[in-house]
């Protein structure tokens, strides 16, 4: 492993094949999604399956099988429960690198899926219940499914009970494949999508996915490592979703327009699934932010209210240019033309840095146009309006000078 990420592989005896197919979909590059085109030529070629065994019951409450998921020979056994509430699905060994191989066996059926200790004791498990179970892959569902359905025809479990687990597995898939489950949900008006795990290794991949997509941390994205008792957090904040939804449209490239993309539309899946305010306020970011950079001041027309007035804007054409103030302070001056309300007007809208991180445009009413400096003002309002959405603020001086 190189630089932390980058992976070369080396084989040499008659399993070779098996052995780059098991790297290529378990590796922690979402499957092969990085990997190099030979590597996704065994992803595509990939032989994952699924096998259920026998159904029994192994007390008054619990109905029991055995499912075992395997991978370019690879297998590993768990046990399948079904529990008063909940279908569940386990795997615990004294032996960490068994637990670890069932951890990405899981994973690569589209299961979220960490390792835990077991206390203090050298006992390791991962654990998987019927929600998470439902975004797995369909041969994974379909074998859950006919569980549920021989506990029902030999009489251990209650037709109604498992109507409701038949349900989640046949829709289908919550979660996208590669992806684990970010929790999403408003906080005093604002959303907070987040992915928790007691597992480093976990949070840096996700973190690591965020980078590769073009997020940085610190400004869209903030990183907490896990601590001995707690578990750590990759938060995507509200510039973070903004860009990735930018960058889903307007990437560099393809990879990054592909990866962005595929964040975008999980992160709107699971807004569906937390219900209508939740994903009425995920939409509204990723609308904004698949906007930025799109607007052309070409052709442009939009009817809009000021100070409750309807005013039609037709934008005629628009440029930008650098330019220098006072002291050499570096300004940019955006110059539209525009119709507004049948007054055809060349505006200039002046932006200059205050402060660190702050750009403040400010734009002055003419007194030689219909109507003068006040309905100038207003025109000018509208036109910022049709363009940002926003009403600027309109300042009256002293001489009879308006400031926008």
């Amino acid at each position: 492993m190189k630089e932390g990420r980058y992976y070369n592989i080396v084989s040499t005896d008659e399993n070779s094949a098996g052995l780059v197919r098991l790297l290529a979909v378990t590796a922690p590059s979402a499957g092969g999604e990085y990997l190099s085109d030979k590597f996704n030529e065994f992803v595509e070629a990939a032989k994952f399956e699924v096998r259920l065994g026998d159904v029994r019951l192994i007390d008054r409450s619990r109905v029991a099988a055995d499912l075992t998921i395997s991978e370019a020979g690879v297998a590993v056994k768990y046990n399948v429960y079904l529990r008063e509430k909940a279908i569940e699905l386990q795997f615990h060994s004294t032996d960490r690198s068994r637990v670890e191989l069932a951890a990405r066996l899981l994973r690569l059926a589209g299961i979220v899926a960490e390792v835990q200790k077991a206390g203090g004791r050298d006992k390791w498990y991962v654990y998987a219940y019927t929600d998470r179970l439902a975004a797995g892959r369909e041969e994974l569902r379909k074998a859950l499914a006919d569980f549920v359905r021989q506990a029902v025809k030999n009489g251990l479990v209650e037709a109604g009970k498992a109507e409701g687990w038949l349900k989640k597995l046949e829709e289908g898939r919550v979660l996208m494949e590669g992806w684990p489950k970010y929790s999403i949900q408003l906080t005093k008006g604002a959303l907070v999508v987040r992915f928790s795990s007691p597992n480093p290794d976990s949070i840096e991949r996700e973190a690591q996915r965020l980078r590769d997509m073009g997020l940085e941390e610190g400004r869209h994205f903030t990183v907490k490592t896990p601590e001995e008792g707690h578990d750590g957090y990759v938060s995507i904040l509200r510039e973070g979703l903004e860009r990735a939804a930018r960058l889903s449209v307007r990437g560099k490239d393809e990879q990054q327009r592909r990866l962005a993309a595929k964040f975008v539309e999980y992160i709107l899946r699971r807004a569906e699934k937390e219900g209508e305010k939740v994903c009425e306020k995920a939409q509204k970011i990723i609308e904004e932010g698949k906007a930025w950079g799109s607007l052309k001041l070409k052709d442009f027309e939009r009817e809009v209210e000021v100070n409750g007035r309807r005013f039609v804007v037709k934008v005629i054409s628009g440029g930008a240019e650098f330019d220098k103030g006072r002291g050499g302070r570096k300004l940019l001056r955006i110059k539209i033309t525009a119709e507004v309300d049948g007054v055809r007007s060349d505006h200039t809208i002046t932006y200059g840095r205050r402060g660190r991180n702050v750009a403040v445009g400010r734009a002055y009413a003419r007194a030689d146009v219909p109507g003068n400096r006040e309905k100038d003002a207003e025109r000018y309002s509208a036109l910022i309006k049709a363009l940002t959405g926003r009403e600027p603020r309109v300042y009256h001086m002293k001489g009879g000078r308006i400031i926008i």
